[in-house]
Order: structure tokens, then C-alpha cells, then sequence
């Protein structure tokens, strides 16, 4: 059998091994979401908390409300992690490394708090072991717990009916989504990581001695137990500069599986959790079926793009093999950068730079989708969510009737805000890409002209602004300008389509359920799964074909 051949089976068994996995936690796990977000009765741990905080959870806050505890929070999350990041040399724990410089510390802070984790430095090189725990990785599970906040909320506006505006408790919806989502599954996966040899430990720099009798100095740290939410949370943050490739955090096969596991599982559970507290669990169906077409094909698209890379070395390798985990080989690459950026997870276990131009292309195309196929924790559902109410809007033109989504009508300020969401990443995209390359501090970062620098850009901004947190390695982004831009794109990115869903929760909200009539357009059937994939291929495919053009399509037609 050929090496193409091999890399083929082993691509289709290791997806069908993992989707037969989600499939099995699917529906329980979207149940268990489903009553934690709708229980009235509070943990005792969650309970001592909001006392010791004197955090009120219990009142039901209107949308303004809402988006002002989360824009605070969230404030307050940034100045922490930036005073961390700058007071790294006075901690303890800080093996030696000094505090990041200013732009730095503005990008590291915003870009954890924004979970897209975007890293311009080397974390074994510049992070000691309390600022990956008390900084980075609390951040891995509130800035995951936020972005799955706020999507109940939009849930909710849908549920309910004139309910004037309010959409629940933020605080309550943080906490829980810590408390008894995120924490236990990361301490599970945690264990089985470390079974698997990923490292748990605090250990500072330890001086080995190689198989060429040389010396190399290793740092270890509490790898394992960051891993394991860097993934569950689509956060991406690599303990280690070379991410899900360096052996310290994913060493096997299993492992590997394992991590992609993770980053899928909750954005690929949550549709459940939308049908349940909605009321038809059909239409959690639907959503999810749009998500997983639209991954299966990127998934398919990606693995052929680097199966038939040109050129005689991927030939005689029987695949494009540059930049990969040689461990893993190309199909447990592919697969997780399908994962890593149909979410905004970020996490790499290959060098997205050095895939072929089509490969290159897929894996930024899925980033300009919004990363709703299946997206990050809360980010995928509410982005999915918008498209299908852009669909049922097109459908409504097309028919001459005002367009209903689960008994709610889409009018015209409905529409407004869905048209600002959709409007929103791809002026950080195209205005950060434009400023980049037509100023001098952003063309110094390019190390590759023509198409592929170009490319290199985009997927920095897309990434940003998206909250994916990926990079193609050519471009050198650790400067005050790409800091400073790169940090301004992911705010923008993160916190204006937040402050969008919630405006559009509590006018949902508002709105008396309409029922059904013969009239209305069915949007549990194969046919609004597929005019809504559709949709979103179409939006994305018109904003960004002109400058795909001229970087990976160019590229690879050269």
C-alpha cells in the first residue's frame, strides 16, 4: 500500500474514531448544559461565593445590565493579567524572567482575556510558572465561560417571551459555566493527559544531557492541567512555543485525539443545549447540521490540499510533510488544524505557514467563516445563530413575507444589528490588513514578499479578530506595532459583536412569541440547513474573495 494511500485510511479512521466520539457525549452532555443554565438552585460553592463577593445573582438583568457586567469584568481581567505580565520579575515562581514590556503585556493581557490567546512570545522563554497559572490560565476559564455566557443569553432572548428586555444573571451564568461545566471535565482530561506523559509539575530549567552528548536546558511547569482547558476552553495558549507539537504537551497519538476531542466537544454539544431550552430539539438538529458540513468539508478540503502538495519531496513523502509533527503525520495534522480553526482554539500541532497554498487558504478561510463551524464555546452558537436569522431574512425577500425565527419576527432593527455583526470582523480584518502593509513598522514584520506575505497579514488579523489566536510563523509580530494592532483588533473583535448579541437578546426578548403558521418557513429541515450553510459561504466568499485573490490563490496558481 502507498504512503498517499496509508495517509488517506488513517485520515478517515481518525475522523470517524472522533466523531464517533462526540456523537456519543452529544446528547447528554447538551442535556447536562441545558439544566445548568436553567437550574434555580445554586451549588454550595457557588453559593459561599457570591456571599463572599457579595455578587447578586439572583436578579434577572436586562440586556444593558448584562453587557455592562461583562464589559467590567472583563476590563478588570485585562488591568490584572497586564500588572502580572509587568510585575513578572517581583512574583514568585518567576524562573528568572523579567516582566513583559508594555506593548507586550497590553497584547498578552487583551488576547487572554479575549480567549484568543495570541502569543508574540516563547512561553518557555518569557512566562514563569505563576503567571501561567494565576494569569493565563484563569483566564483560559472565564474568558471560555463569557463567551458561553453570552450565548445563553441569546438563547434566552429566543425562549422567552415579553420578558422587557432581561436575559438573565451574568454572574450566575459565569459561575456555572466555571463551576460545573469547565472544571470538571479540564480535571478529568488533566488526568488522562498526564497518563498519556504530559508533564505536571513546577519544575524551573533542568540541564539533560542529549543522545549527542550535548546539553539542553528544559523547562517544566504545570503543563497538563493548562492543556487540558487551553483546548476544552478554544483558548490555544501554548505552554511551550511550539504549541501542540512540543512532546511536553501532546506526546501521543492519543493524546492528540484526545486534544482535538476536547476542542470540539462543547461548541459541538452547545446546539443541543440551544434546542432543548428553545423548546424543539430540531432545531439544535439543524444548527448542527450546518456547523458539521461546513467542518467536514474544510476537513476534506485541507487533508487533499497537503496529500497532493507539489513538488518532488512531498511526492517521494507521499504528502506535503514540511512543517508537520513528524509523530503525527498529515492526517492527525490536518485534522487538528480543521479543529483549531473552524474554533477559535488557535492550538497548533503543525506550522500553519507551511502548508501548501490551498491548505494555507482552508485553514484562513474557515477563520473568515467567524469561526462558526462549530466555533468557540459560546462564540460558534451565537455566530451561527446570527447566520440563521441572515438566512431567514433572505428567505423572507425571496418569498415577499416578513421573515419569523422561532416564533420571533426580524425586522428591521433585527436586521440592523445582524448586518453591524456581520460587518464587524471584516473591517478589523481588511482596515488592520490595509494599515499593516502600507506603513513601514508593518512592513518590516513581513519576512516573505509577495502573495504569501500578504497571506501571512490576513491570517494574523483574521486570527485576531476572530479570537483564534493561530499565526503563520513568517511574519514577526513581536513589535510595538503589531502588538498594538494585533491587540486593538481582537477588543474590537471580541467586544462590539458581544455588545451586538446581547442588544439582539433583549429585543428577542422583548417580542411576544408569534406560532406558527403554513406560512412560515420551516427551519428544522434539510433545506434551511442547507440555504443557511449556503449563506455563510456566500457573505464570506464576497468579502474576501478579492484579497484571497491576491495572497493564497494567488500563491497557488504561481
Amino acid at each position: 500500500m502507498g504512503a498517499t494511500s496509508t495517509a488517506v485510511l488513517a485520515a478517515v479512521g481518525q475522523a470517524g474514531l472522533l466523531l464517533a466520539a462526540l456523537a456519543a457525549v452529544h446528547a447528554p452532555l447538551g442535556a447536562y448544559m441545558a439544566r445548568v443554565y436553567s437550574s434555580a438552585h445554586h451549588w454550595r460553592v457557588e453559593a459561599w461565593w457570591y456571599r463572599a463577593t457579595r455578587i447578586d445573582a439572583t436578579t434577572d438583568q436586562r440586556w444593558r445590565t448584562y453587557l455592562v457586567q461583562v464589559l467590567g469584568f472583563s476590563l478588570a481581567s485585562v488591568l490584572a493579567l497586564y500588572a502580572l505580565g509587568r510585575l513578572q520579575a517581583y512574583l514568585p515562581m518567576n524562573l528568572g524572567f523579567t516582566g513583559l514590556d508594555p506593548a507586550g503585556a497590553w497584547n498578552t493581557a487583551v488576547s487572554f482575556t479575549t480567549n484568543t490567546n495570541w502569543q508574540w512570545y516563547s512561553g518557555e522563554a518569557a512566562a514563569g510558572h505563576l503567571l501561567q497559572m494565576a494569569g493565563f490560565a484563569v483566564q483560559n476559564f472565564v474568558s471560555a465561560a463569557v463567551g458561553m455566557a453570552v450565548a445563553i443569553a441569546l438563547v434566552r432572548g429566543f425562549a422567552r417571551t415579553g420578558a422587557d428586555g432581561r436575559i438573565g444573571n451574568f454572574w450566575q451564568d459565569l459561575t456555572r459555566g466555571v463551576v460545573r461545566i469547565l472544571l470538571p471535565i479540564s480535571a478529568i482530561a488533566a488526568i488522562v493527559l498526564v497518563t498519556q506523559g504530559v508533564i505536571q509539575n513546577l519544575d524551573g530549567h533542568t540541564a539533560i544531557t542529549t543522545l549527542q552528548g550535548g546539553t539542553q536546558t528544559m523547562v517544566g511547569g504545570p503543563v497538563a492541567s493548562q492543556e487540558a482547558i487551553k483546548e476544552l476552553g478554544t483558548n490555544g495558549g501554548g505552554f511551550f512555543n511550539a504549541n501542540s507539537a512540543h512532546p511536553f504537551e501532546n506526546p501521543t497519538h492519543l493524546s492528540n485525539l484526545l486534544e482535538i476531542f476536547l476542542i470540539l466537544l462543547i461548541p459541538s454539544a452547545l446546539p443541543r443545549t440551544f434546542g432543548i431550552l428553545v423548546g424543539d430539539r430540531r432545531q439544535g438538529w439543524a444548527i448542527l447540521g450546518v456547523m458539521a458540513s461546513l467542518w467536514l468539508g474544510a476537513l476534506a478540503l485541507v487533508t487533499w490540499a497537503e496529500l497532493a502538495g507539489p513538488g518532488a519531496a512531498p511526492q517521494l513523502a507521499g504528502a506535503a510533510m514540511e512543517g508537520k509533527e513528524s509523530r503525527f503525520g498529515l492526517a492527525s495534522s490536518a485534522l487538528f488544524a480543521a479543529a483549531t480553526t473552524g474554533t477559535s482554539t488557535g492550538a497548533v500541532n503543525s506550522m500553519h505557514d507551511s502548508y501548501t497554498a490551498p491548505g494555507g487558504g482552508v485553514v484562513l478561510f474557515e477563520m473568515l467563516l467567524g469561526e462558526i463551524a462549530p466555533g468557540g464555546v459560546g462564540a460558534g452558537l451565537y455566530g451561527m445563530l446570527i447566520v440563521a436569522i441572515l438566512a431567514v431574512f433572505v428567505a423572507g425577500l425571496m418569498v415577499g413575507r416578513t421573515p419569523e425565527y422561532l416564533g420571533k419576527k426580524i425586522g428591521c432593527h433585527e436586521m440592523s444589528l445582524v448586518a453591524l455583526y456581520v460587518l464587524t470582523t471584516p473591517a478589523v480584518v481588511l482596515v488592520g490588513s490595509a494599515l499593516a502593509v502600507s506603513v513601514g513598522p508593518g512592513l518590516a514584520g513581513i519576512q516573505e514578499p509577495g502573495a504569501h506575505g500578504l497571506t501571512e497579514v490576513v491570517y494574523a488579523f483574521t486570527s485576531a479578530g476572530n479570537n483564534n489566536g493561530s499565526a503563520f510563523a513568517g511574519l514577526a509580530t513581536g513589535t510595538g506595532f503589531y502588538n498594538t494592532a494585533l491587540g486593538l483588533a481582537m477588543l474590537v473583535g471580541r467586544f462590539v459583536p458581544i455588545a451586538i448579541v446581547l442588544a439582539l437578546a433583549g429585543r428577542l426578548a422583548s417580542q411576544r412569541t408569534v406560532p406558527a403558521s403554513s406560512a412560515t418557513l420551516p427551519t428544522h429541515r434539510p433545506l434551511f440547513v442547507g440555504l443557511t450553510s449556503a449563506v455563510a459561504l456566500i457573505v464570506v466568499g464576497l468579502t474576501f474573495i478579492p484579497v484571497l485573490s491576491l495572497g493564497p490563490i494567488a500563491e497557488a496558481l504561481s
